[in-house]
C-alpha cells in the first residue's frame, strides 16, 4: 500500500504519504488564500522526500471537510484527478475526524474549526476514533451548553474561548493523521466513504435576486 493523503478543507494545505505501516513523508503549510497554488508542489515535495514517483501510489484519501467551498473543492478535484489518472481508488474522510485522531485527549472532547461568519464547524467525540455528534455548523454561543466542560481541539476553539475555554492542539489538520486513520480503517477491512464534500451551507457567492437573463434575439 502507498496511500497519498491530502486536505484543503481548512487554512492548512497538507499532504502525506503512508506505506501501510507508517507515514513516510508529509508537508503542511497554512495559507487560506493559496490552496490551489500550494497543493501540487506539496505533493511533489512529499514524493521527492520519499524517493517515489506518483505512479507508485495505490490509493488516495482526501479530507471532505466540512470547510469553505473554494478551498475544499481544490483538494477534492485534485484527488479525483489523481484517481482517474492513476486508476486507483479515491477515499473520503471527514476532516474533523483527522483532527480528532491527532488529538492527545483522554475521554470525550470536541473538534471545532473556523467556519467564518462568526461560526464554527464542529463535532463531538467519545474518543480519538469515535464521533458521536456532528459535523454541524453553528455559532459558538448556540452550542455552549452542548460542549460545556469538554476539551476542544482546532482553530475554531481558539477563536472563541468563552465557549471553548479548554482549547488544545492540534490547531490545524495534518494529512499525516488523515493518512494514518485511513490506513488503520482500511487494514481493519472497513469501507471508507466516497470523496463527497461536506459543505454544510451554501457558498458565499450567490446569484443576485431579480437577476435579469438576457438571451440573444
Amino acid at each position: 500500500m502507498l496511500l497519498l493523503a491530502l486536505d484543503t478543507a481548512t487554512p492548512a494545505v497538507t499532504v502525506a504519504l503512508h506505506d501501510g505501516t507508517a507515514v513516510v513523508a508529509s508537508s503542511s503549510q497554512v495559507d487560506a488564500r493559496r490552496h490551489g497554488e500550494l497543493l501540487l508542489p506539496a505533493v511533489d515535495k512529499v514524493l521527492s522526500e520519499a524517493g517515489l514517483r506518483l505512479d507508485a501510489v495505490t490509493g488516495v484519501v482526501v479530507g471532505t471537510g466540512p470547510g469553505p467551498y473554494t478551498g475544499l473543492r481544490v483538494g477534492l478535484m485534485t484527488a479525483d484527478t489523481f484517481g482517474l489518472a492513476l486508476g486507483v481508488p479515491v477515499h473520503g474522510l471527514c476532516t474533523l475526524d483527522a483532527l480528532a485522531y491527532a488529538a492527545d485527549v483522554e475521554g470525550p472532547f470536541v473538534v471545532a474549526t473556523d467556519a467564518r461568519r462568526k461560526e464554527v464547524y464542529w463535532a463531538r467525540y467519545e474518543d480519538r476514533r469515535t464521533r458521536v455528534a456532528g459535523p454541524d455548523v453553528d455559532r459558538p454561543a448556540d452550542i455552549a451548553r452542548e460542549v460545556a466542560g469538554l476539551p476542544a481541539v482546532g482553530a475554531g476553539a481558539r477563536l472563541y474561548p468563552d465557549t471553548f475555554p479548554d482549547a488544545r492542539d492540534p490547531e490545524h489538520v495534518g494529512a499525516a493523521a488523515l493518512a494514518s486513520l485511513a490506513a488503520e480503517r482500511l487494514a481493519a477491512g472497513e469501507e471508507l466513504p466516497a470523496p463527497r464534500p461536506l459543505y454544510l451551507r451554501r457558498p458565499d457567492a450567490q446569484v443576485p435576486k431579480n437577476y435579469k437573463v438576457v438571451t440573444p434575439k
